[in-house]
């Protein structure tokens, strides 16, 4: 059960409502971070805006959701791996095995999505203060000084909506129930 009430279009307030019709359209379903989220409308407001802006990227879907899957992982957030996940199988048809490896925080084997997994750990780890080496290493597979900087940007949108889910404690909505990500028990 959330710690957050789940609002509905009739539950929210008023300032909430537009931002869950347009999740609803978009989704065909109100997924439990939307619904609360919506208890604070500007946090709604900025999650959906900056969403979409990261849309926008030069970074491929494929990649942007390297990002996404990457930093849930990092941050503990099973809801945004599993909603991930299904964007990244569906939307951005990548193999279910790499979708694995980038569950699981593995090598990919892809080599240009690897470099953004690994410099997406490296934004995370030293709170973008990455070493000479990370950056020339992610310059050094094809990306740009934009690409970096929009993977500053993707790991903000996971921050916000990963320590939201975590904050409320979102169960997963049935949608959802087959991405299903619980972290590796790390050995003692």
């Amino acid at each position: 059960m959330s710690r957050l009430p789940l609002h509905t279009l009739e539950t929210a307030p008023e300032a909430s409502r537009p931002f869950l019709e347009k999740s609803l359209a978009a989704n065909g379903f109100l997924p439990n971070l939307v619904a609360s989220l919506a208890n604070a409308p500007t946090a709604l407001e900025t999650y959906l805006t900056v969403g979409a802006i990261n849309g926008r990227a030069s970074l491929t879907l494929a990649e942007r959701e390297v990002v996404q899957i990457t930093a849930a992982g990092i941050h503990g957030c099973g809801f945004c791996v599993a909603g991930h996940t299904a964007v990244a199988l569906k939307k951005a048809q990548l193999p279910e095995a790499l979708v694995n490896e980038i569950r699981d925080q593995d090598t990919l084997s892809d080599a240009r999505l690897n470099a953004v997994a690994v410099f997406t750990r490296a934004v995370i780890a030293t709170r973008g203060a990455v070493s000479d080496a990370e950056f020339a290493a992610f310059k050094s597979a094809g990306f740009d000084d934009a690409a970096a900087l929009e993977v500053v940007l993707g790991v903000s949108l996971a921050t916000l909506c990963n320590f939201a889910n975590n904050l409320s404690q979102n169960e997963l909505n049935p949608q959802l129930a087959a991405y299903r990500w619980e972290p590796k028990v790390q050995a003692a």
